[in-house]
């Protein structure tokens, strides 16, 4: 349990001040958790055998009053078979988690080279960019709410060399928007390694736009935040996470550079044709340069303890008597903080309204929030409805595939229409009127 001093009282001040982020498919389950208490939302291949057809009713275990209509969970088992079938994915692990039930399940294969292995619902996959809101967003946050840093800083109060040529005014919160002004990643065609040549060619970047101006996803900004928690809290990024978030929260197969021991449980991705299979090291070529460690890309987890994490946040902070964050920096975080004039909208790190936002679905309100991964990693919570959904999936294995949005958006919008009660119905969708796509990017 984190204990917060008086200076974390002042610190949370700013919240406020700064407010405007072919193994056959195993038994469906349905299985019931301790209630909780949610947070209040805040306002704004080749292709494979497919799995064999799903029943569309639930076990004769469970009960009549679970709150889903079995017909739609049918349907999303059937949506996640026939994107195995059609070679978009190998396998997924899909966890829909609403006030005290959950459903739980996992797909088609882990792995179809060098040999077949079934998905199983503890396997550990490579998250991607979920980092950025497993790791360095609540790194971040938790520096704030003690603090360490401050949200509209200037970068170059925590990492000097970031400065000239108007890098000065970038701020924290325009990283961590994704409003910096910096292109999406680090160039690749030199051969550099490790993380002390990656943070100084960072430095180096020139800003495509002004700070504040426009969204623009990038990599560079989450490679810089890693590197203000390094600094500002003089351990490396990887042992203050684990420390201060993994390790309370019981997160047991979350964290960076796998144990060997695991490997076993791991979900390959790419087949690199200098490199080999990857297979417990990080897909990102640039989080693989630096060591396997970085603020954008480098984390492992499950999706039981990625649920933990999105359960910590639908309850304000505290998991099973373990406070991490104060609920006035969950709901800071997970509030709109793009600066003005913004389209996209962004929380801290998290991801609102933007063209990233397929998860989201066609119901899920404008105030949830999540986040994708490269690899076929997804997130979204509802604070509304008490309800988030999961879907981990290693869609560029054997090669880089199709990517899974369609699949995302479908799942999300299943997930709302299986919950039976809760009328989301009562949420306007603002995303069409605005001219806002859920759209993937890059194979996301």
């Amino acid at each position: 349990m984190h204990c917060h001093t008086s200076s974390t009282l002042l610190a949370l001040g700013s919240f406020v001040l700064f407010s405007g982020c072919e193994s056959s498919a195993p038994p469906t389950r349905v299985t019931p958790v301790k209630p909780r208490v949610a947070a209040v939302a805040t306002t704004p291949a080749k292709p494979l055998t497919p799995p064999p057809t799903v029943s569309p009713t639930l076990p004769p275990s469970v009960s009549p009053a679970a709150p889903f209509h079995a017909h739609k969970l049918a349907e999303m088992d059937a949506a996640v078979a026939q994107a195995i079938a059609d070679g978009r994915l190998p396998g997924g692990v899909l966890w829909l988690e609403h006030r005290s039930a959950v459903y739980h399940k996992s797909y088609g294969r882990r792995a179809v080279i060098p040999s077949p292995e079934p998905m199983s619902e503890d396997t550990i996959f490579d998250a991607a960019s979920l980092t950025k809101v497993l790791a360095t967003t609540p790194a971040i946050v938790l520096l704030i709410e003690r603090g360490k840093v401050q949200i509209d800083a200037a970068v170059a109060n925590y990492i000097p060399e970031f400065a000239g040529d108007g890098r000065e005014r970038v701020t924290l919160r325009h990283l961590l928007t994704h409003t910096s002004g910096l292109r999406s990643g680090l160039g690749l065609a030199n051969a550099w390694s490790g993380h002390a040549h990656a943070i100084a060619l960072a430095c180096g970047e020139k800003l495509r736009q002004p700070p504040g101006a426009v969204f623009l996803y990038s990599d560079i900004n989450f490679i810089l935040l890693g590197e203000v928690v390094r600094r500002v809290s003089g351990q490396p990024l990887e042992q203050f996470v684990a420390r201060e978030i993994y390790q309370p929260l019981k997160m047991t197969d979350t964290g960076y550079l796998p144990d060997a021991a695991k490997l076993g449980r791991i979900a390959p991705t790419e087949q690199h044709k200098t490199e080999g299979l990857l297979r417990g090291r990080v897909h990102d070529p640039t989080a693989r340069r630096m060591g396997g460690v970085a603020g954008h890309a480098g984390v492992f987890t499950t999706a039981a303890d990625l649920a933990r994490y999105a359960r910590l946040l639908l309850q304000g902070g505290e998991l099973d008597g373990v406070r991490v964050f104060q609920p006035e920096a969950v709901r800071w975080m997970t509030a709109v903080q793009s600066p003005a004039g913004v389209i996209a909208r962004r929380g801290i790190g998290w991801d609102i309204d933007s063209p990233f936002s397929s998860p989201r679905g066609k119901h899920f309100p404008v105030g949830s929030y999540g986040h994708t991964g490269f690899t076929g990693t997804s997130v979204w919570i509802d604070p509304a409805s008490r309800t988030f959904l999961i879907f981990l999936a290693n869609r560029n294995h054997p090669n880089e595939g199709a990517g899974v949005g369609e699949l995302r958006a479908r799942l999300a919008t299943l997930a709302a229409e299986a919950i039976t009660d809760f009328n989301f119905g009562f949420f306007p969708e603002e995303r069409a009127a605005r001219g806002l796509l859920a759209v993937e990017t890059n194979g996301r």
